[in-house]
């Protein structure tokens, strides 16, 4: 349209004339949109809220006395706010183009005075203090001014005198210094590099000709031992043949001597065996024969002395039944010497030695014994029957003395007198 006016996004639209005002203006500000301006009655100026830039290079002189130029960039803008718009508009507006240097000069002056009472040294290290002071003494001014500023950078302090370069001094000597070392080091760990790479190559050079000798050497044996090969084969071959026929002696040297074991000496150790078994065993049988006979001989004297001992114990007292006793036992010994006569002559085996033959021995003596008993045993039923008839003889008489001796004929006699 015609009247219808819009600013840009970084302008700001003052429309002089209008009734309509703010903030105590006599005009009207517009941002962000479009308004009408009505020909002759209104009019309408733009003032540019973009980003600008001042430098500064100014010269001042610290509390040291010493003069610095110093070098600085100061970016600042018109504020966005209406009061800070209409500010800068009654000041700037028909000087925008002068605006980066009018600012700039005021902050030239802040910075005079805020270096004048800092030292050199407290100005190279503390830099953003220095700009944070600047920004803060020129904060009224700049408010009044409808100015707001972003960043203040100082890019240079440049010392005609050479009191920076003297304060410098002693760090780039130390610097120097420590660069020489720093060099010489390098060096000499670069000599010490080629040192060890020189010592490195030398012996991979050695290892080298040592592995080409051997290889050499390797070399040399095989064709040694390639012209050798057939000697050297004819020699296994004979050796192994030799050791075939050693091992074949061996194993008849090993079949004969086991057959002479199997022929000879087992055989005669087998015979050796039986006759060591004989001879221990006819030593065993004399042995036993003559034990034998000594107890024979014991026992029948023994016998012969019990039996003269009855004979005169029944002579002395008159017993007719030991006498008939006695008789056998005469003949027990003669019977007894009949058999161990019987015995001597006979092929017997004894199995337990000497106590084998005492019990043979015994079991004659006791066979007769007991032949003695039974006759005995015979003897006294006859007399028995001698009693029951009611005879008396002679041998009952006997056994009357005798059991009265014994202390077992008196209950009876006194039953028959009941009966």
């Amino acid at each position: 349209m015609l009247f219808w006016r819009v600013p840009a996004p970084n302008e700001a639209m003052l429309i002089s004339g209008s009734k309509r005002r703010r903030d105590d203006t006599q005009f009207r500000i517009v941002t962000g949109h479009g308004s009408f301006v009505l020909p002759v009655k209104q009019k309408a100026r733009m003032l540019s809220l973009a980003l600008r830039e001042a430098e500064i290079a100014e010269e001042c002189v610290t509390q040291q006395g010493i003069l610095l130029t110093v070098r600085a960039v100061a970016v600042f803008k018109v504020g966005d706010d209406s009061v800070s718009i209409a500010n800068a508009a009654r000041r700037f507006l028909t000087e925008q183009d002068r605006m980066e240097e009018l600012v700039g000069r005021i902050f030239a002056g802040h910075l005079r005075s805020i270096i004048g009472g800092l030292t050199v040294e407290q100005i190279i290290r503390e830099r953003d203090r220095v700009s944070q002071e600047v920004k803060a003494g020129s904060h009224s001014e700049m408010e009044k001014l409808g100015i707001v500023v972003d960043a203040l950078q100082i890019q240079e302090i440049a010392d005609a005198t050479g009191y920076i370069e003297n304060l410098a001094a002693p760090h780039a000597a130390a610097v120097a210094s420590q660069a020489r070392i720093a060099a010489a080091r390098a060096d000499q760990q670069a000599a010490e590099r080629e040192q060890e790479a020189a010592a490195l190559k030398a012996a991979y050079e050695r290892d080298t000709a040592i592995k080409r000798a051997g290889f050499q050497a390797e070399t040399e044996q095989a064709a040694a031992r390639a012209s050798q090969a057939g000697p050297l084969a004819q020699a296994t071959a004979s050796h192994q043949v030799i050791d075939a026929q050693t091992e074949l002696a061996e194993r008849q040297a090993r079949l004969a001597a086991q057959r002479l074991e199997a022929e000879v000496r087992r055989p005669a150790d087998a015979e050796a065996y039986r006759q060591r078994t004989l001879a221990e065993a006819n030593r065993d049988r004399a042995k036993a024969e003559a034990d034998g006979n000594a107890y024979a001989e014991r026992t029948l004297a023994q016998a012969q002395a019990d039996a003269n001992a009855a004979r005169a114990e029944s002579l002395k007292n008159g017993n007719q039944e030991v006498i008939a006793a006695n008789r056998v036992v005469e003949v027990l010994p003669e019977l007894a010497e009949a058999a161990a006569r019987g015995m001597q002559g006979a092929n017997v085996t004894v199995l337990n030695g000497t106590d084998g033959l005492n019990e043979m021995v015994a079991g004659l003596v006791s066979q007769g014994m007991a032949i003695l008993n039974t006759l005995r045993a015979g003897t006294g039923s006859g007399q028995g029957g001698n009693d029951r008839g009611g005879d008396t003889a002679p041998g009952s008489e006997l056994q009357t003395r005798e059991q009265s001796r014994n202390g077992s004929a008196a209950p009876a006699r006194r039953g028959d007198s009941e009966e």
